[in-house]
């Protein structure tokens, strides 16, 4: 007699996955971060996006010490985060970032000897890696000035829009600095191109809004007016869809960067297989079937 096997088309019973699994795990691997309690910035949770503000809008939002240490560590922490599936980044007022603060960061850095500057370049390199390791796409919604580290800041995000009147510049080159800040020498050509990223880097000029979206570096420009709105409405679309997929999607953009074709097929050949697996997938299939809308859950 033949075995019977389970027909893998029958929908499954629904159950809390969660409560199968050991506590032991889950500790400190799943967190919820909607009440985090920003010092150098804003930050809020509503519907799985989260929103970081960085607000010195007299300053034009510069960083200092303090916000590109706590930025780095709340990135990190947000691959943990069970309640944020998407991000949105902004500025306070009409900015998005100045750069590095000049009295509080550029100013410190003259008197310093060489192990704690690169304390400190490591520390904003660290900020760049930790926005690409965590699984939330990033959105940057700027307006007017994005430049130095709020350029990178940007560079870093998933998706950019940005408005008619912004103004974006690597200005490394403007204060006696090299051009690769940050990882720019690395993103920015993969970006908009070598021949752009090098003009930017070695001229140090702004990057005017309409070469931006031309140049492939903003995904869209909207007015001012409706920037948060729209950043907003497409991170919701993004929290509401397959989460664990898209946190697959964005790391192996990420690590592609440094694979052969090869290498990258059979990586996603063993990605999707993984994809496969998840409950949104047979959501999917069983809403495809009913002809209704999948209503994903991101496990």
């Amino acid at each position: 007699m033949s075995p019977i096997y389970p027909n893998p088309y029958i929908k499954k019973t629904p159950m809390n996955y969660l409560e199968t699994i050991d506590p032991g795990l889950l500790t400190n691997n799943r967190k919820e971060m909607t009440n985090y309690q920003a010092q150098h910035f804003l930050w809020s949770v509503k519907e799985k996006v989260g929103t970081i503000t960085l607000n010195r809008p007299d300053r034009k939002n510069p960083l200092t010490f303090e916000s590109y240490a706590e930025l780095r560590d709340l990135f990190l922490g947000l691959q943990f985060a069970s309640d944020v599936k998407a991000i949105v980044i902004q500025g306070a007022g009409n900015n998005f970032c100045s750069g590095g603060d000049v009295h509080e960061i550029i100013g410190p850095l003259i008197a310093l000897k060489t192990p704690e500057l690169l304390m400190f370049t490591r520390m904003t390199g660290d900020l760049v890696k930790a926005m690409r390791k965590c699984p939330q796409p990033i959105i940057a919604a700027v307006d007017g000035i994005c430049a130095g580290a709020g350029a990178i800041i940007a560079m870093a995000s998933d998706i950019r829009y940005g408005t008619p009147s912004c103004k974006t510049a690597f200005l490394f080159n403007r204060v006696g600095l090299a051009g690769c800040d940050m990882g720019a020498c690395a993103m920015l050509p993969r970006i908009i191109g070598q021949g752009r990223a090098s003009e930017l880097l070695f001229f140090g000029r702004s990057m005017s809004a309409e070469e931006g979206e031309r140049w492939g570096f903003y995904n869209q420009l909207v007015s001012a007016h409706d920037l948060l709105t729209h950043a907003t409405h497409q991170a919701k679309l993004i929290a509401d869809g397959p989460t664990f997929a898209n946190g697959i999607t964005k790391t192996m953009l990420h690590q592609e960067w440094s694979m052969t074709i090869d290498q990258a097929i059979e990586s996603e050949a063993q990605a999707q297989a993984i994809c496969m697996l998840t409950e949104d997938f047979h959501r999917a299939y069983h809403a495809f079937v009913d002809k209704q809308k999948p209503i994903f859950e991101g496990n």
